[in-house]
């Protein structure tokens, strides 16, 4: 399967950075497509609403998220994006924090795993 058939799942809690890499991993030629699969009660709505080639999780600490959105989630309201991604977590090719990453180390990081497959 080429770069330009390849379609690419990206999935995380907010504020991992899913929106970004979307975009960085669009303008390097790949499909890729951000699932907000930690606001679904269906745990694999990342599969029936993309249907992915190949899943991307990006996590990221509860105090990295809040950070860099600006949110103030409860740790019930956290754990519970947790549980809404732990099938796309195990079902996962690659698993990436991203805490002490900036967005072109992500992408760098992607790009190297992808070109590698």
């Amino acid at each position: 399967m080429t770069t330009a058939e390849t379609l690419i799942g990206i999935v995380g809690p907010c504020g991992a950075g899913k929106s970004t890499l979307e975009g960085g991993l669009k303008r390097e030629g790949y499909r890729a497509r951000a699932v907000v699969q930690e606001h679904s009660y269906v745990p694999d709505m990342w599969q029936r609403l993309t249907k992915p080639d190949l899943l991307i999780f990006l996590q990221a600490s509860r105090s990295v998220c809040a950070a860099r959105r600006h949110f103030t989630w409860t740790e019930a309201e956290w754990q519970e994006q947790q549980r809404r991604l732990r099938h796309a977590r195990e079902h996962a090719d690659l698993y990436l924090d991203t805490d002490a990453l900036d967005a072109q180390e992500v992408l760098s990081e992607v790009v190297d795993f992808l070109r590698s497959r």
